[in-house]
């Protein structure tokens, strides 16, 4: 857990006018895997809902439309559930953090402002005794990266993309379930806001500076190899990304990958405001591997599908085209479990 880390028990997560699958992924990733700490959900447009109504999953943990109605159900602490492009606090959600932190909760946020410098919101928090957690606060190591992965012990596996908010968090999250199931000890590597919500370590790569990104990668990396034989990295971004193709290669080589899996949203054909279409995902793999064969050797052993926007019977066609395309595992991790995943990686753990 980095410093600045809250150890909250019991969250309020914000996502008012957004909560959604892909509106508002910090919140849907935090409902979906540790739902036992959500005490509630603040959307004033789905109060009275059920997450598992307006999710798909969740259960029965409620959608209250203010802060005022949060504070009844006892949280110690308010989330930030968006990650929007930029990382700005939306205007109209400053008067619920501060209300939220009149309440007492502390503050945990992903998004690029950092709340603690806030010249309104910083003070009030030091006043009210509470604390700011903002996740995406960079470490900047004070030297670049050393080529220690060279020479590590254990394995490393590293989940890419064909853009961004393709799975890749949620993909590297339900393979360490899976290989923790098969007895392998591994380890989650957060490089994003979610990530490290979910773990209460990491950083948020994209928040360092460029020539020093592999190296917090390496740290990250070497960090989770001294407490497992496993790590599986977290990636973030695109190789064909106008915007974030930088943080993804710094990963890439910051983390020297034995194995690498590639996730995709089937029904994503192009990055829409670049017009950038997408490669064919037998290209995506030779590309990614490219990338990386200058340094070390690595390959994709399967494929990861986020297939939540399309019904049972399309999903396990797109399932049966993607295999046929690439000749690897694939499957979504998320609907059927990470197990062919796990298996594609037998060859490499």
């Amino acid at each position: 857990m980095t410093d600045a880390a809250i150890k909250a028990e019991r969250i309020a997560i914000l996502a008012e006018g957004r909560l959604g699958v892909l509106t508002s992924k910090t919140a849907a990733c935090v409902v979906r895997y540790q739902p036992e700490r959500v005490a509630c959900l603040i959307d004033s447009t789905r109060r009275g809902r059920l997450a598992g109504e307006v999710l798909g999953f969740g259960g029965d943990i409620p959608v209250v439309g203010s802060v005022g109605e949060a504070l009844g159900r006892f949280p110690d602490s308010l989330l930030i559930g968006i990650a929007p492009k930029g990382g700005l606090l939306p205007p109209e959600w400053r008067r619920v953090v501060v209300e939220a932190i009149q309440g007492g909760l502390n503050i945990i946020s992903g998004l690029h402002t950092m709340l603690e410098d806030d010249p309104e919101i910083g003070p009030l928090a030091r006043r009210h005794k509470v604390r700011i957690w903002d996740v995406r606060r960079p470490l900047v190591p004070d030297d670049v990266a050393r080529g220690l992965m060279k020479h590590r012990r254990g394995r490393v596996v590293l989940t890419v993309g064909s853009d961004c908010s393709s799975g890749k968090m949620t993909a590297a999250y339900e393979v360490v379930r899976g290989l923790r199931h098969r007895g392998v000890r591994a380890e989650f590597v957060p490089t994003g806001q979610t990530g490290m919500v979910l773990a209460g370590w990491g950083q948020a790569v994209d928040r360092v500076p460029g020539d020093f990104m592999a190296r917090v990668v390496e740290d990250l990396t070497l960090e989770a190899l001294s407490r497992a034989d496993v790590a599986v990295v977290e990636g973030q971004g695109s190789l064909v990304h106008p915007a974030y193709s930088g943080v993804t290669l710094a990963i890439l080589h910051g983390s020297w990958p034995d194995a690498m899996i590639l996730c995709h949203q089937p029904t994503r054909k192009r990055i829409e405001e670049f017009e950038v279409d997408l490669p064919p995902l037998a290209a995506l793999v030779d590309m990614y591997e490219r990338a990386c064969a200058p340094l070390f050797r690595s390959k994709v052993v399967a494929v990861a599908l986020n297939t939540y926007d399309l019904d049972e019977t399309r999903a396990k066609a797109e399932v049966e085209r993607a295999r046929r395309e690439t000749g690897l595992a694939v499957t979504d991790p998320v609907r059927w479990g990470p197990e062919a995943i796990c298996d594609g990686l037998g060859g490499v753990l």
